[in-house]
């Protein structure tokens, strides 16, 4: 973790209802810097993932 992570969960402990706030502003506008947010093996999860959908998405396009 680092230090920016450690400050978001001291401030939750803090004050819970920022996490719920936090959680309905990223579900309106999400924020796709966070989906990478991690270390190696995440990224690369989250990358095949995404790619993965965007693939079926183009193939289903496609056998329309």
């Amino acid at each position: 973790m680092d230090e920016q992570d450690k400050r978001k969960i001291e401030e939750y402990k803090k004050k819970p209802m920022i996490n719920f706030a936090d959680s309905i502003n990223r579900s309106m506008i999400p924020d796709l810097g966070e989906l990478t947010k991690g270390n190696r093996c995440t990224r690369i999860i989250t990358t095949v993932i995404i790619i993965g959908i965007l693939l079926f998405l183009l193939w289903y396009k496609s056998n329309l």
